[in-house]
């Protein structure tokens, strides 16, 4: 097999000079045995420049202009002596052709598609304080039902969501709404304060939710432990879940935990 030689001469002066690569397998190349290793010398003159020569076995094309390249970006290296070895050559190379890239992941906005699947249901806490609509103002309140209250509950349509971009065995996002009505549990905050639950209307059809839109705050990650209980997360603000205070007739709110208040809760679908 014929060995092959590439040469290049690194001026000093570019003005002066133009740098080009040779291709030579001629005779009066200095000879070497086929069967060693890739080899790689360089000689300096402080007057000529780098010259560079690399042998090795067939190669292809792509290789070659590889090494044209890396040449190309060394042609302006001024050496500190007149002589020097192997481990000099790769600390040029190190330091003069291998360029560093950073590679930032560009995070896609999460989008969360509307299923096919709704669950109706009433939703208790585990001390089975239901949640009922208040009728002074837009709120829940956790009351315990006494027999023949039953019809005080609301009832929800738990809409449930799915994302693309979900690991699996992930929370599964959903909407809380009032069932015949537009009225939405929404975790939302104002004026700088800390996120509270209210009662939105929405009139949209809400196929597709996607991150930090204006029905972002409707989303709500649940998540089903144990037997039957569930926690629901704010998709919008993390660490914030849908809570009840341990005292009866108190409002519906959400909080960080760990809390005082209760953030487990048991769905009933009569």
């Amino acid at each position: 097999m014929a060995c092959e030689r590439y040469e290049k001469t690194l001026a000093s002066d570019d003005a002066s000079e133009t740098d080009s690569a040779i291709y030579s397998d001629s005779a009066d190349s200095d000879e070497m045995d086929c069967s060693d290793l890739p080899a790689m010398s360089c000689r300096c003159n402080m007057h000529e420049g780098i010259k560079l020569e690399m042998w090795r076995h067939s190669t292809s094309m792509k290789q070659v202009v590889n090494i044209i390249i890396a040449l190309e970006r060394m042609k302006n290296i001024k050496p500190k002596s007149s002589e020097f070895g192997e481990e000099e050559v790769l600390n040029i190379i190190m330091e003069n052709v291998i360029q560093a890239r950073r590679v930032t992941a560009a995070e896609a906005t999460p989008s969360y598609y509307k299923t096919s699947k709704t669950l109706q249901c009433s939703i208790c806490d585990q001390f089975k304080k239901f949640l009922v609509k208040s009728s002074g103002s837009p709120r829940l309140l956790g009351v315990t039902l006494r027999d023949g209250n039953s019809d005080s509950k609301v009832r929800f349509n738990l809409s449930m969501y799915a994302s693309p971009s979900a690991t699996p065995n992930a929370s599964q996002p959903v909407c809380l709404a009032i069932s015949k009505s537009n009225l939405y549990l929404a975790c939302t905050e104002s004026d700088g304060s800390s996120p509270h639950l209210v009662l939105e209307e929405v009139t949209e059809t809400l196929n597709t939710i996607k991150a930090g839109d204006q029905h972002a705050n409707l989303l709500f990650f649940r998540k089903e432990t144990g037997v039957a209980n569930n926690t629901f997360e704010s998709v919008k603000y993390p660490g914030w879940f849908i809570s009840t205070a341990f005292k009866d007739m108190e409002q519906v709110e959400v909080c960080q935990v760990p809390s005082s208040r209760i953030t487990d809760f048991t769905l009933e679908n009569k």
